[in-house]
């Protein structure tokens, strides 16, 4: 058995300059997988994954919104800091401005590198000139603009978008499968330098009634072969049935990803954020089990999320990580793995994970939130948050209470104390 300092050593003297495949997925669920204890979703390329690798049972989004949390990937900064704390309406998806353009994103730190870079998927950072995918450090781009768009027809609010570059595209198709597929033919044409693939897929995103074409049914989409599956009919009407083919097409998806990357990949997939239990949004058929709430809040359920890691010379097959991780440690891992250095005189929220991810320390002491008036912090195994900017800070003991039912403030006021105070220097500091 490899001892812990023999595992150091291993990892110290791991391949240089890894692959780099990045997935993400659109408001899955923290317990819509297998392997976070659903029983009734079948996602086998996603457990799998979890076995080979580590899975995170602490890891946070930036923020509990699609924007500012790819944003918040992207850059490995608070979207506070640079204005883009919200969701882009349709206006600015489509045409307008977005992620400022000062920032630099991770594909532009690899491509100096010499990486080749690839984005197939869900964009929503702006369409902009100076601001689109392929203006921004990637070499290919096969997605859309929006933040979300018919599975099917590729429309958004009545209107065709999906793009390769900056030209419109028709290729017809489940875009999940057209994503993964675009992604797999990007890797396999690489041969003279590494490379590194973003998979923004934009499934489970929950259908939107501006997308349906007449005489379409407003329902969750996905190829009657999945619903076959389960044993449903090709027009299974009940939501409950048709969401669970639908992740799992989303895991099928993802699976040809996996399986086309070559073992030196380092292998990185999360929820963009916790599904949004709301009407008509997610609430009747996705769960963030056992975490309270969800997307667009600072409750658990909105920004603690699925997430796992396979990396070869770093992570041990079938752990579990419960270390405070953040996307925004996702730059500055990637960035150390390629040999990139980081922008001078930026400040970083994020911080090179690594070491967590090989059975040690994560290097974040706590972490903040702030999105619509919601406040959250983490720190050990406590949690405040507010819904509101002029309510009364709650706190929970997750060790004990992961569902947030009941505030520990009245017993730990200085811990309590404590916290709103960091919270509000740290807020002050941006």
């Amino acid at each position: 058995m490899l001892t812990r300092r023999g595992f150091l050593a291993a990892l110290a003297a791991r391949p240089r300059r890894p692959n780099i495949l990045l997935v993400t997925a659109d408001n899955l669920g923290y317990g819509d997988l297998g392997c976070y204890g659903n029983t009734e979703i079948r996602s086998p390329n996603l457990d799998r994954l979890a076995r080979e690798g580590v899975r995170f049972t602490n890891f946070y989004t930036g923020s509990p919104t699609c924007t500012a949390s790819r944003a918040s990937l992207l850059t490995g900064r608070h979207p506070i800091r640079y204005g883009l704390n919200r969701q882009l309406n349709a206006k600015e998806n489509m045409n307008g401005p977005g992620l400022p353009v000062a920032e630099r994103i991770l594909p532009a730190y690899l491509a100096e590198a010499g990486y080749a870079t690839g984005c197939f998927g869900k964009w929503n950072l702006g369409w902009a000139t100076g601001g689109r995918p392929t203006e921004r450090g990637f070499d290919e781009f096969f997605g859309h603009r929006s933040g979300n768009m018919n599975y099917f027809s590729h429309t958004y609010n009545g209107v065709h978008d999906l793009y390769r570059g900056i030209e419109p595209d028709h290729t017809p198709g489940y875009s999940p499968d057209l994503f993964a597929d675009a992604a797999v033919d990007f890797m396999s044409r690489q041969r003279a330098r590494p490379w590194f693939a973003y998979v923004p897929l934009n499934s489970p995103h929950y259908p939107n009634k501006l997308d349906t074409a007449p005489g379409e049914k407003f329902e969750w989409q996905v190829p009657e072969k999945y619903l076959r599956g389960y044993g449903y009919a090709a027009d299974e009407a009940d939501p409950r049935k048709r969401y669970r083919a639908v992740v799992t097409a989303l895991d099928d998806a993802i699976g040809r990803v996996l399986r086309a990357a070559p073992p030196d990949t380092l292998v990185f997939f999360y929820s963009d954020n916790g599904a949004f239990m709301l009407p008509d949004r997610g609430l009747e058929v996705q769960t963030n089990r056992p975490l309270r709430d969800g997307g667009v809040t600072c409750w658990e359920g909105g920004i603690r999320v699925a997430g796992m890691c396979r990396w070869n010379g770093v992570t041990r097959p079938g752990t579990v990580c419960g270390e405070l991780l953040s996307a925004f440690d996702v730059l500055p891992m990637a960035a150390a793995a390629a040999g990139a250095p980081l922008s001078k005189g930026v400040v970083y929220d994020g911080l090179d994970p690594t070491a967590a991810l090989a059975g040690g320390k994560s290097r974040h002491d706590a972490l903040f939130f702030e999105y619509q008036g919601h406040q959250g912090m983490r720190w050990k195994q406590w949690k405040l948050v507010r819904d509101a900017k002029t309510a009364p800070w709650q706190l929970y003991d997750l060790a004990h209470d992961e569902g947030e039912t009941t505030d520990a403030g009245a017993r730990s006021p200085k811990t309590a104390a404590a916290m709103a105070a960091r919270f509000h220097r740290w807020r002050g500091s941006l």
